[in-house]
């Protein structure tokens, strides 16, 4: 399946992309895309539904594919072929950092370059969300615990980032720096993770062009290694790692400024398009 959150920014209604594309309106039957609705109960309920007995929704904005996110968790350096591009050694463990979830918007909402950024940048990532809540779980057992996969650009300035003290988190967290979506897509129509291509242009220019297979840690891996130091809960979102083609990898590095357009896309995950504006 294909769910997602269709409305004006605070006011989405969980609704469901049907085979022939037309978007269905889910509100008479979850409240929201997040909690119970996306654990294996949840999803359960929803897949029995005749999606053609379901009110269809005109277009609109997108809203972030699940709600209630408590735990927006990123994992760095995590392919080959990108840590090479930023001289960077593959490290013996992920890194992991957080970005708030203030900074979660929909997959085509503007993105706003922060006051004062010089080197905002973009990374097209797999996110993975939670299902159901796990703790010590096995990498043979952790794809039991994810309800589906999403379209994840962790935005990034890197200034902020690496250039001001301190750890990742403040390059990582401005506000519209999470647009997630436009689809939760259930694991069932992803059944093997580790093989997804995935892109993204700037003003129409390829600037990525990898796959999820020259991931380090997989994603059973990443889910099992995060449930030994905290619990993961539903709705929570795993941003996974960027392929290379970042700005600051290019030489010279290249960064983003106002009214540039970055669209991108995973295999089966869809596309996102968002314009970057400067902030006032």
């Amino acid at each position: 399946m294909k769910l997602m959150r269709v409305g004006e920014a605070g006011s989405e209604k969980p609704a469901l992309l049907d085979a022939d594309g037309k978007i269905r309106d889910l509100s008479g039957h979850v409240a929201d895309i997040g909690g119970e609705a996306i654990g294996p109960a949840g999803l359960a309920k929803i897949a029995a539904i005749d999606p053609k007995s379901l009110p269809e929704l005109v277009p609109g904005r997108i809203g972030a594919c699940v709600a209630g996110t408590g735990k927006f968790i990123c994992i760095g350096l995590n392919y080959s072929d990108h840590a090479a591009e930023t001289g960077a050694t593959v490290p013996p463990e992920p890194i992991i950092f957080m970005k708030a979830t203030s900074a979660i918007v929909g997959p085509n909402d503007n993105v706003i370059i922060p006051r004062g950024s010089e080197k905002t940048d973009w990374e097209v990532e797999l996110g993975v969300v939670i299902g159901k809540t796990a703790k010590y779980v096995t990498e043979a057992e952790a794809l039991d615990y994810v309800a589906g996969y999403c379209v994840s650009n962790d935005v990034s300035e890197r200034a902020f980032q690496t250039e001001r003290s301190g750890q990742w988190t403040k390059g990582k967290s401005c506000d519209t720096f999470g647009p997630i979506g436009p689809w939760l897509v259930t694991k069932d129509e992803i059944p093997e993770p580790q093989n997804l291509g995935m892109w993204l242009t700037v003003n129409g220019q390829k600037m990525q062009n990898g796959s999820s297979k020259t991931m380090v840690y997989g994603v059973a891996f990443l889910v099992s290694y995060l449930s030994q130091f905290m619990s993961l809960h539903p709705g929570d979102v795993i941003s996974t790692g960027t392929p290379p083609g970042v700005g600051m990898g290019l030489k010279p590095p290249r960064y983003l400024k106002s009214g540039d357009v970055v669209e991108l896309g995973i295999e089966g995950l869809g596309t996102q398009k968002q314009t970057f504006v400067a902030d006032r």
